[in-house]
């Protein structure tokens, strides 16, 4: 009974998780993971029969934790606090049927679960990132060990007559999380030492990441050598598959070393098997277990955690009157706008509601790009993408990055705070600043945006935002006081006019 309430309770954060799935396909692999649970506990059935079933009223503790978990991920409609959620439930019933002792068996493979949850947003686009620069930085090494002359822009691989872009699909996340789950489960059957258990597992990320990086590299030369065909295709998706049973082969080469180190020397079928069960010989009484208190109180925790989600449910995200960008003023002092559109690929990617993206000229000639990207509601996903995690992938480096005051400019009533860098991508360098502008804050820690966007979505059901950007280049030979005194100037003029067009 309790297992059907919190069914009816989790319906829409496993349709959500579940879409993922299906979505994405660095998650391809989550539907296995239940299953290799089931199977996991399955085969400790007969030592957790001879430890004997109690219940535990600790477990009640993570059942209601995990509902509210739930309430707040659905008052917030944060899907990953809901998925999170779930596990913990599934721990906390589980310790609450089972008792300490036989949930001690079950608590590895339990824990699995995790790893079916997918990635917040804003952790997996900053993975993803990272994931690209660095696979392309040892790709190229790679290909540099062929001969091959290459230049590397942030993700983009110039091999002169093509250039090979590391998009996200590149990243390694999709050789990562089933790796690192793969890895997970080799780690709980081995027969070792801990620290064997450990490694075993641990060494699932320099794994892929090396693979991953090889395979760039590979590709490279056989474009060099075979043309712009070798990247694409079938060919592509079969070099993949090749690098997966590539990793997976270095795990086991990797636990078959390991089986040969330290006192209890073993061979690989000793150290890993994975065993099927025999009946015990001798007869263990099987006792059927009766309903008792916590078994009740459970069901209570499930119907309060339902009540406490329609509740949620029944709250509507306030979206504020605002102006749209598209009358915001192409001119202003003596800078004039000429106004830009972003491709339809970015404008899929970025899921924005509204933007502005123009270049500004003043009598100087001195250029600012001005953007600026309005969401209407952020909860589900759908956020303002970090400039510190995206500039990366556009080939730019980030020479330097800091949060200053910009002198003479106030916003909100107090002066405006922004995240100042200056990016690179060979011999050209722009002045970039940044700021986080929503609900009647100036923020610039992306992690504060989140906090404070899950804040504001529970206590003024509330999630609308915007990001604000100031880019300025900075010409060759060009004194970068010049160009920090424009922007300021810039930023000076344009920050009194977003007031109606991003609301408090």
């Amino acid at each position: 009974m309790t297992a059907g309430i919190l069914g009816y309770a989790y319906a829409d954060a496993i349709e959500y998780m579940v879409n993922r799935w299906n979505g994405s396909e660095e998650y391809g692999y989550a539907y296995l993971i239940p299953v290799i649970t089931a199977f996991l506990i399955w085969q400790r059935r007969f030592e957790i029969q001879r430890v004997g079933i109690r219940h535990s009223y600790a477990g009640l503790v993570l059942v209601a934790l995990g509902g509210l978990l739930l309430f707040l991920g659905t008052m917030a409609t944060t899907h990953t606090l809901s998925q999170y959620s779930i596990v913990i439930v599934i721990m906390g019933l589980a310790l609450t049927f089972l008792g300490w002792s036989a949930f001690r068996l079950a608590f590895a493979p339990l824990f699995l679960l995790f790893f079916m949850v997918p990635l917040p947003p804003f952790v997996f686009n900053t993975l993803s990132n990272q994931l690209q620069l660095i696979s392309s930085e040892i790709g190229v090494a790679v290909i540099r060990l062929f001969g091959i002359s290459v230049y590397l822009e942030g993700n983009v691989i110039d091999l002169g007559s093509y250039k090979l872009q590391v998009v996200e699909a590149c990243s390694g996340l999709r050789y990562l999380f089933p790796l690192a789950s793969l890895s997970f489960v080799a780690a709980y059957i081995y027969k070792g030492a801990l620290w064997k258990k450990a490694i075993i597992f641990l060494s699932s990320a320099p794994i892929t990441v090396l693979m991953n990086s090889f395979r760039i590299g590979v590709i490279g030369v056989l474009v060099e050598y075979g043309g712009p065909g070798q990247a694409e295709g079938f060919l592509h998706d079969f070099e993949g598959w090749v690098i997966f049973m590539a990793c997976i082969a270095i795990l086991i080469l990797e636990m078959a070393v390991l089986a040969k180190i330290g006192k209890r020397k073993m061979t690989l079928s000793e150290a890993f098997g994975i065993d099927i069960p025999e009946p015990p010989e001798d007869d263990v009484p099987r006792k059927r277990v009766k309903p008792a208190v916590p078994g009740y109180l459970a069901i209570g925790v499930a119907l309060l955690t339902v009540w406490g989600v329609e509740h949620a449910s029944s709250s509507e995200n306030i979206v504020p009157d605002r102006r749209l960008f598209v009358g915001f003023p192409m001119e202003f002092g003596n800078w004039a706008g000429r106004e830009d559109r972003l491709e339809s690929i970015y404008l899929q990617a970025l899921k924005l509601d509204d933007y502005i993206m123009a270049d500004y000229r003043n009598g100087k000639g001195q250029q600012v790009n001005f953007y600026a990207a309005y969401y209407a509601d952020q909860a589900a996903g759908e956020a303002a993408h970090s400039p510190r995690a995206c500039i990366p992938g556009g080939g730019w480096l980030i020479r330097n990055h800091e949060v200053v005051p910009v002198e003479g400019v106030e916003v909100l009533g107090r002066s405006l705070e922004v995240n100042r860098m200056i990016i690179a991508k060979g011999d050209f360098r722009q002045l970039v600043y940044y700021w986080f502008q929503q609900r009647g804050r100036v923020i610039t820690n992306e992690y504060w945006v989140k906090g404070y966007l899950f804040w504001d979505a529970l206590t003024r059901n509330r999630t609308d935002g915007a990001l604000v950007r100031l880019t300025i280049p900075i010409q060759p030979g060009q004194d970068l006081a010049d160009a920090e005194e424009a922007l300021r100037e810039f930023a000076g003029l344009v920050v009194p006019k977003l007031g109606p067009y991003v609301p408090e």
